[in-house]
């Protein structure tokens, strides 16, 4: 795969021009770009998955739900359905998206989650539901709608300001595309990052006027969860662990540290598991996987009783400062 990304350097300055020109037409305002009357945040990246943004919108729900009515809208990658779906009842990892699904299995008692490629017609048809906020997942590169802020996430391992365009590199689309945004999140910091290293990142970002920069880390749970049970982390013997995310290198890390005994099974990002792969994962004594992947496997009942997923959250390392910027805005 390496090997062919550098075959295909030449392409780079297509992708590239193209993507630019893209965005120089909003700019101009040759195409229109639509601003709607309530607070709409979006969270987003430059890179191809893999930023953190699943737990970001958490961590705006967890601040904002007390005081108010949110809808998720997201385009529900790898979903079997289309067009605009409101999560209810029957809703699964296959009519709205695994990113979707756990943010409804977690908070439907406070949040409307909806999907829609058409985030324009999404907006509208959620307004008819009358909420306070929606959040977009995943629309920062999705200009026909205008969001009041942007929040935009990109991982200290491969910042976007070292990274070029498609095929050759991971972004979606030139790195001064970052300028649209108003608070820029460094995710997956380690712990042991200080405050000259920070500096250092944020003189390579050089934002803008308008601009904050945050960092942020992974918290990962002491508890397991299933479906029907809870275990210690710390009660493990050996497991097999499985992921289907963009970049499983921290949570690897995080179980190494932990030395604890673990075959790793490792599919692409939104991997759909097959009957196959169903029942090879039968076999196994216990399984461990990400939240995400556990909202695909958990409608096999065979894996029921096997199957956890480990929970994450984020640590921002200014919250106070972050929580006040999107309050005020959501308030004003």
């Amino acid at each position: 795969m390496k090997l062919l990304r550098k075959i295909l350097f030449p392409v780079v300055p297509i992708y590239f021009f193209v993507t630019w020109l893209r965005n120089k037409l909003y700019d101009w305002d040759i195409k229109k770009s639509t601003s709607f009357s309530l607070p709409v945040i979006c969270v987003g990246n430059l890179s191809v998955g893999g930023t953190g943004k699943t737990p970001m919108i958490e961590y705006l729900i967890r601040l904002l739900k007390d005081d108010n009515k949110i809808a998720i809208l997201s385009r529900g990658y790898k979903r079997k359905t289309e067009g605009f779906q409101l999560a209810d009842v029957n809703a699964s990892a296959k009519s709205i998206g695994d990113e979707p699904f756990q943010f409804y299995s977690k908070f439907k008692n406070d949040v409307l989650v909806a999907v829609d490629s058409d985030r324009r017609n999404g907006i509208k048809k959620l307004n008819e539901k009358q909420p306070h906020i929606i959040l977009l997942d995943d629309a920062f590169q999705h200009r026909k709608v205008k969001a009041g802020l942007n929040i935009l996430l990109t991982t200290y391992d491969n910042p976007y300001f070292k990274d070029m365009v498609l095929p050759t590199g991971n972004l979606r689309e030139p790195q001064e595309g970052a300028k649209r945004a108003d608070i820029i999140v460094v995710t997956k910091c380690p712990k042991t990052i200080n405050v000259i290293e920070k500096a250092g990142i944020i003189k390579q970002i050089a934002a803008k006027p308008h601009q904050q920069v945050f960092f942020s880390s992974i918290a990962y749970s002491d508890t397991l969860f299933s479906a029907v049970k809870t275990k210690s982390l710390e009660s493990l013997k050996h497991f097999t662990l499985v992921t289907g995310i963009a970049n499983a290198k921290p949570l690897v890390n995080f179980l190494n540290e932990k030395q604890l005994s673990f075959n790793h099974l490792n599919f692409k990002d939104h991997y759909d598991f097959t009957k196959e792969d169903v029942a090879a994962l039968e076999k196994e004594d216990l399984i461990v996987t990400t939240e995400k992947d556990f909202m695909r496997l958990k409608q096999h009942d065979a894996l029921s009783e096997k199957l956890f997923y480990l929970p994450i959250t984020v640590n921002i390392d200014n919250p106070e400062k972050l929580n006040k910027i999107i309050t005020d805005f959501v308030k004003h």
